[in-house]
């Protein structure tokens, strides 16, 4: 009877710490960065350069896993109801994270409250582009003026869905040049594209990324960026302000990681530093402004990407409400 009390007991006193000293330090499996845009897109390209560097530091295999759709809610809402473990990373935008908020009347995920943020990657512009060949008469921005007051309504632009800043360029453009033209939205950045180099659409308010790769193997013109500044990998580009006459001029958005809600600290703390050593890179920023026309970030902490999130939310509802966009 000695013996079973004795027994009982030790098996008492060890009990507690036996799980402890099976649970392995995070990462401990691999993990997934989601994308709520098509392969090919400007997040994808963005997402697959992170990824390799980001598999290294960490000692496991980050897989890039892209759930298109709804501007960017699937990938969003999936990653927003997902177990806190470390296991779940999105990779978010100001579209997906401040503009949707206000653009659409119902969203499954709050922005704020269904996610915690990692780190903000960078700001990125976009760039008026025309297919020279389908559109030649479209030489300019100036051309582009001309023609869309003298037929209200007849040019369009393609966006790569509601919501997005290839839409909300376009509307910011509209609204601030008083000229009437027509959204086309379609889902993600090839299908957009392929529909301008066929002649399907007028313009197209590409992300910096994809469009510089098509604007410097000639096969469109990039007629003005959305920025105050040129960009220095389209130094022959001028901005809008340039290009089309309307001072101040300024349409860009960000990109950023979040991870699900309840996400534990010291996980947040290690993926952001991370990552920070990552973008911070000479080779990486260099990569960011000479192949993707974007702007390395000058945030360091969660905290203070938290608070050009709230900030966007705010900023972004007035832009969605002056331009009269709305998503059901």
């Amino acid at each position: 009877m000695r013996r079973l009390l004795l027994g009982l007991a030790m098996a008492g006193l060890f009990a507690p710490v036996l799980p402890m000293a099976q649970e392995a330090p995070w990462p401990n499996k691999p993990i997934t960065l989601m994308g709520g845009f098509p392969n090919g897109s400007g997040v994808d390209i963005y997402q697959r350069k992170l990824a390799e560097p980001l598999s290294r530091a960490l000692g496991v295999p980050v897989v890039v896993d892209n759930r298109s759709g709804a501007g960017g809610n699937i990938a969003s809402d999936i990653v927003a109801k997902a177990r806190p473990d470390g296991s779940l990373f999105l990779f978010g935008t100001a579209g997906t994270h401040a503009i949707n908020a206000s653009l659409y009347r119902t969203l499954p995920f709050d922005p704020l409250k269904d996610s915690t943020p990692i780190a903000h990657l960078g700001d990125v512009p976009n760039v008026l582009t025309v297919s020279a060949e389908k559109r030649p008469a479209l030489a300019t921005c100036q051309d582009v003026l001309a023609a869309a007051r003298a037929k209200p309504g007849a040019l369009n632009y393609a966006s790569t869905g509601n919501g997005a800043s290839t839409h909300l360029a376009g509307a910011q453009f509209a609204q601030a040049a008083g000229i009437d033209i027509v959204h086309v939205p379609f889902r993600g950045q090839p299908g957009a594209q392929t529909a301008l180099l066929a002649g399907d659409v007028d313009l197209f308010f590409n992300q910096s990324g994809p469009a510089i790769g098509y604007i410097r193997q000639g096969q469109v013109k990039g007629l003005a960026v959305t920025t105050l500044q040129r960009l220095p990998a389209l130094p022959e580009v001028p901005t809008v302000a340039e290009a089309c006459g309307l001072p101040g001029f300024d349409s860009s958005t960000w990109y950023g990681l979040f991870a699900p809600p309840g996400l534990p600290a010291p996980i947040q703390a290690r993926m952001n530093a991370e990552v920070q050593k990552i973008i911070t890179a000479p080779e990486f920023r260099q990569w960011l402004i000479e192949s993707q026309g974007i702007t390395p970030s000058t945030l360091t902490t969660p905290a203070e990407f938290r608070a050009v999130q709230e900030r966007d939310i705010a900023r972004w509802a007035e832009v969605v409400r002056r331009s009269g966009a709305q998503v059901d």
